[in-house]
């Protein structure tokens, strides 16, 4: 079990940043192991990237894929809809055992009313937004919202590089945040390999959505990589 331990008194605790496993680039075959394996390791959260063709070329999980995922281990659900009108969706992912839905805010046309919708439902509700949607388009829904998504990468795919102004984004988010909301997190999805890693949470991040670049290496399970991982952010 992951333990939270400072690096030093100028670095953030480890216990102040989460976990966020990308399930789309897990071994599907060995879902299960490889889901337990991340309980197991102290992962935080279950991050479901949907995808529908539209808001980004690629066509990912859906509600049954999440179902399936629930059976395999009790950790939470995230869902973070790449897709075009979300709030026709939010109810069908409610639920399929999502106890967290994320939605865009280049594809939400009255934001406030579906972020809303989830916090209705008993749910967790973020935003998200692209690397080159300016910061000004969420500045207006802080107050709706218990965290922020800054996708690092151009969404659509795993195994890009990051987009390197993203560090830059991401403190000037907390600038903009810590002051007026300060419980709502800033989380981060993108090529999120440990250098990264390293320089986001010290920008401000708080939740690390991690997949091929960090946990599904292929070079070990997932629960092994995820205990290194945090060995090397904060400990070492």
């Amino acid at each position: 079990m992951i333990e939270g331990i400072p690096t030093s008194t100028h670095a953030p605790e480890s216990s102040a940043v989460k976990y966020s496993a990308s399930v789309m680039c897990a071994n599907l075959g060995r879902l299960e192991e490889e889901l337990e394996g991340l309980e197991s390791a102290g992962c935080h959260e279950l991050h479901f990237d949907v995808m529908d063709g539209h808001f980004v070329p690629n066509m990912t999980l859906g509600f049954d894929f999440i179902r399936t995922a629930r059976r395999c281990c009790s950790l939470p659900c995230a869902a973070h809809l790449m897709i075009a009108k979300p709030e026709q969706y939010i109810d069908a992912f409610a639920k399929a055992g999502c106890v967290m839905i994320t939605v865009h805010t280049e594809m939400c046309v009255h934001a406030p009313r579906t972020l809303s919708q989830i916090r209705e439902l008993g749910l967790s509700p973020g935003i998200a937004i692209n690397p080159c949607t300016p910061l000004s388009r969420i500045d207006y829904l802080l107050e709706y919202v218990d965290r922020v998504l800054v996708m690092t990468v151009d969404p659509g795919y795993a195994g890009q590089d990051i987009i390197t102004n993203m560090f830059q984004k991401v403190e000037r988010l907390k600038q903009i945040v810590v002051p007026r909301c300060p419980n709502v997190a800033i989380e981060v999805d993108g090529n999120i390999n440990l250098p990264n890693a390293k320089r986001l949470v010290a920008s401000g991040a708080t939740i690390l959505v991690l997949g091929t670049s960090s946990i599904f290496d292929g070079q070990h399970s997932p629960g092994e990589s995820l205990t290194q991982f945090h060995r090397k952010l904060f400990l070492d």
